[in-house]
């Protein structure tokens, strides 16, 4: 690599000017903007919850890179856009993402790609679920007292896979082998509560029962008074599910697969809205309640319809739900249709900090990336949330976040007892950059 590094690159000359370039300044960074991050990893503490999760074998006079070096390492690449473990034999060197790490910009490389690459290979089944504990709690202490309410979206998404991994499984509807991870966030604040690798297939019972009691039995040990609502699309509406969390005093609206008994229910709903639409020529929607029993469930439940006639025909959509008292209209339109935030964060957490780089072989290999992605997510969020809020980048996405603030050239200035960091005088997100550590003190 330092022969390339230092390879003269030769551009087309200015007037009568020579342009040439070479990669050779140790004190210059491309991502300036880590100190925001390195902010967030003072205050938020998955990167130390999730470094203390993990039993390190090696022992103590042979080991160069701590764990929660490794891991602030890896996840400040991922936030930066570095998201392959390969990326570690190049940014190992970088000045800001070593203060990232707590290291002096002048200190000792970081980690490689083959140390990354066997932390990643030798973390156990064990190790991963005190990770996802460890998820959870950051979740609890996210909240300065217990709240109210906490829905639970829940969602798989396809993470196609490209070779023969573990848990790699072909899904007909994306007619691909995949993976399809759970996503479980707060609804109501974009928060991560954990994510869960598992096969390319629709979730079972036991599935979507052996995420939602881990999460379950620990919001409620903290939070006793607290109300939980799932709120997923028709996967998840099993018997089985419905009826455990029925017993453990959890609220739910899932979706419900369309069905000939069911159209029946609220035939005279679906037939007045066609009316008025023949009547007024106008778009018609109209919600209405009721309850339905399937020959699988224990019991009726309370379904809300949905109905939309148009030209371009009726459109009908139905969701189940354990609220009595709730209006069928306030039901599906403001607590069921909610849920499409989720596809926001998915996309947040998938496509801007790429979590379905899980090229691996071994399932707890891919777990464990899938957590370090999780973790640039509750970083960037938190840094959104509380250094961001009130600003132009309050509601960015994440890859916006990273392009307008994390990828800042800084030119490192070393001296005994000061690091001056000198950022482009033309960069024209200083003002929000500012803004965003005055928040932070002010706090």
């Amino acid at each position: 690599m330092d022969g390339y590094k230092h390879k003269q690159i030769e551009f087309s000359a200015l007037k009568s000017k020579k342009i040439t370039a070479v990669f050779d300044e140790p004190d210059v960074s491309s991502d300036g903007g880590l100190m925001l991050l390195r902010e967030a990893m003072g205050r938020n503490n998955i990167v130390d919850r999730i470094a203390g999760s993990i039993s390190d074998p090696r022992h103590k006079s042979y080991v160069r890179h701590q764990m929660r070096e490794l891991i602030a390492q890896r996840t400040g690449q991922i936030a930066c856009g570095y998201e392959d473990a390969n990326d570690c034999d190049t940014m190992c060197s970088d000045p800001l993402l070593k203060m990232l790490a707590e290291r002096d910009p002048d200190g000792d490389p970081l980690a490689s790609q083959p140390t990354m690459s066997r932390l990643e290979n030798e973390v156990t089944a064990r190790d991963l679920i005190r990770i996802g504990y460890a998820f959870i709690d950051d979740f609890i202490s996210s909240f300065d007292k217990p709240p109210k309410m906490v829905v639970l979206d829940m969602d798989p998404t396809a993470d196609h896979v490209h070779g023969r991994q573990q848990l790699a499984f072909f899904n007909d509807y994306e007619k691909e082998y995949c993976f399809m991870p759970f996503h479980v966030y707060d609804g109501l604040t974009g928060r991560l509560i954990t994510t869960v690798l598992r096969a390319g297939r629709t979730p079972t019972s036991a599935e979507i029962i052996s995420v939602l009691k881990r999460i379950e039995r620990r919001l409620c040990n903290a939070w006793p008074k607290t109300i939980l609502v799932l709120r997923a699309d028709s996967h998840h509406t099993k018997p089985e599910v419905m009826d455990w969390m029925e017993s453990k005093g959890m609220q739910f609206v899932t979706g419900f697969s369309r069905n000939s008994r069911v159209k029946k229910v609220f035939s005279d709903t679906i037939l007045v809205a066609e009316k008025r639409f023949e009547q007024w020529g106008q778009s018609v929607t109209m919600h209405a309640a009721g309850y339905y029993a399937a020959e699988s469930w224990s019991h009726p439940r309370r379904v809300v319809c949905r109905v939309i006639v148009s030209d371009k025909g009726t459109d009908v959509r139905f969701i189940v739900t354990s609220f009595e008292d709730v209006s069928a209209k306030y039901l599906y339109a403001n607590i069921y249709s909610g849920r499409g935030r989720m596809e926001l964060m998915i996309k947040d957490h998938k496509t801007a900090l790429k979590s379905d780089r899980t090229s691996c072989h071994r399932k707890e290999a891919n777990q464990f990336r899938l957590f370090l992605h999780s973790a640039a997510y509750v970083l960037l969020h938190w840094v959104r949330e509380n250094m961001l809020k009130g600003g132009e980048f309050a509601n960015a996405q994440f890859d916006t976040i990273r392009l307008k603030l994390l990828k800042l050239g800084t030119r490192v200035e070393k001296r005994r007892t000061l690091v001056r960091l000198h950022f482009p005088q033309a960069c024209p997100c200083q003002d929000a950059f500012a803004r965003a550590m005055a928040s932070l003190n002010s706090g």
